[in-house]
């Protein structure tokens, strides 16, 4: 890989398509490998992949290294080579790639470019690429880490949080996320931990730091476990449902949340407006050999054909809770889209109060950080809607994870809150009290 070019070009392709065309980072990749085809291994899709969201991780400390280094500012029109530099800092500070590698191949990338002044670019890349190795310890540790968060979302979570929270998360954002798994309650969680080569969480997540290619792991035919953040294995958790109760999960693919309510024995009804991804769901569901009824349709239109005493409401939102996996969603969103999204999720909040009966339980989600989204949603429901009422969640039934606990008796997980990381989730509990 270190003399060959084709996977450096393919990560150019693939930091392109996210900052430029705007893909999410999965379909990006996937539009990147079979652009490329079979002129990448395993191993370079694998570099490509590693490469490009390293990258994106560090995107703001690479542009403030870039700027540091050139007098005259890149312009907009050479997009090309600040990608360019981009890679080769990535792979000079962040991936150990040997200096010889990483400069030379963003010289003739440089040099290979059609537009005749980026081509004459090839002396700046070389010179800076050669300055960063020379300087390394200064570029590595000289660039404040919530310069990658955008100021917009940096000034945001400061108001909520404050900047010392905002410094622990934009540190942990840098780092490459484990993978954690969830298990059938009917399996033993330490022994799973073991055969998978991973430690037991306190939720009883299985947490694996280097898991390697899924499919390929033991009980993953067998429909034993599914992979899932350990925040998102949160909601169901509280909205506790029991064997033989009726959950309605709405927002359902693809389909996490549904699965530990099938395991449990609950009767599940999975609800998504996405064909494509219900199509999802309903694979999940057959390997691990659970059962639940599939239904396409918005649910802030659904009228079920009888009570759900449990429904669990994962809306669409910012994500921005997810970044240490999807590093792409800082620069995908921006704050009309958050005004976008509170609109939707407040009617799907209105609809599924609509549709619970008296007793019954919501549980409301967002795997986002942003108030908006969160504490804001839940204060404005409950001073337009008197028929519900906040069912506050206890430090007991979250052991561990106590600091995650809102004074208002909100859970709001921040991706620093446990060693390893976790995602940002925003989760409140209410309860219907009356009809009017």
């Amino acid at each position: 890989m270190a003399n060959d070019l084709m996977g450096r070009w393919a990560a150019l392709s693939f930091l392109e398509k996210i900052l430029e065309d705007h893909l999410p980072l999965d379909q990006a990749f996937d539009q990147t490998c079979r652009q490329f085809g079979d002129k990448l291994s395993a191993q370079d899709k694998g570099f490509v992949r590693h490469l490009g969201t390293t990258c994106l991780r560090h995107l703001g400390q690479l542009d403030a290294m870039i700027n540091h280094c050139t007098p005259k500012k890149l312009s907009g029109s050479k997009k090309t080579i600040r990608n360019i530099l981009r890679l080769g800092i990535t792979q000079l500070l962040y991936m150990a790639v040997p200096a010889h590698a990483a400069v030379n191949s963003a010289v003739k990338m440089a040099d290979k470019q059609k537009d005749t002044s980026d081509r004459h670019s090839k002396g700046m890349v070389n010179a800076i690429l050669r300055r960063i190795d020379r300087e390394k310890e200064k570029f590595s540790t000289g660039f404040n880490p919530t310069l990658n968060i955008p100021k917009w979302l940096q000034n945001n979570w400061e108001k909520r949080f404050g900047s010392e929270e905002v410094a622990k998360i934009a540190t942990i954002l840098l780092e490459e996320p484990p993978t954690d798994f969830s298990l059938k309650p009917q399996y033993d969680g330490e022994e799973w931990a073991k055969k998978l080569g991973g430690v037991l969480l306190a939720n009883g997540s299985i947490r694996v730091e280097k898991a390697g290619i899924i499919p390929n792991l033991e009980g993953y035919n067998d429909g034993i476990w599914w992979v899932q953040d350990m925040a998102a294995s949160l909601p169901m958790r509280l909205l506790s449902p029991k064997e033989g109760d009726f959950v309605l999960d709405l927002c359902a693919a693809p389909g996490g949340k549904t699965a530990q309510a099938a395991a449990m024995g609950c009767k599940v009804t999975a609800l998504d407006q996405s064909e494509r991804r219900l199509r999802r769901l309903e694979e999940n569901m057959k390997r691990l050999n659970l059962v639940c009824d599939i239904v396409t349709s918005d649910a802030a239109t659904y009228k079920p054909d009888h009570a759900y005493h449990h429904i669990l409401l994962d809306a669409p939102c910012s994500s921005t809770g997810t970044m240490r996996r999807h590093p792409d969603v800082s620069r995908a969103k921006g704050p009309k889209d958050i005004e976008s999204l509170r609109i939707i999720q407040a009617n799907l909040l209105d609809a599924a109060v609509n549709i619970m009966p008296v007793g019954g339980t919501l549980v409301y989600c967002v795997c986002s950080m942003q108030a908006e989204e969160g504490p804001d949603q839940i204060k404005a429901l409950l001073a337009r809607n008197d028929t519900v009422k906040r069912k506050k969640i206890m430090t007991s039934e979250l052991a561990g994870f106590e600091n995650a606990i809102l004074t208002e008796g909100d859970v709001q997980t921040l991706p620093h809150h446990i060693d390893g990381g976790m995602d940002g989730f925003f989760i409140s509990r209410l309860v219907k009290a009356s009809n009017s």
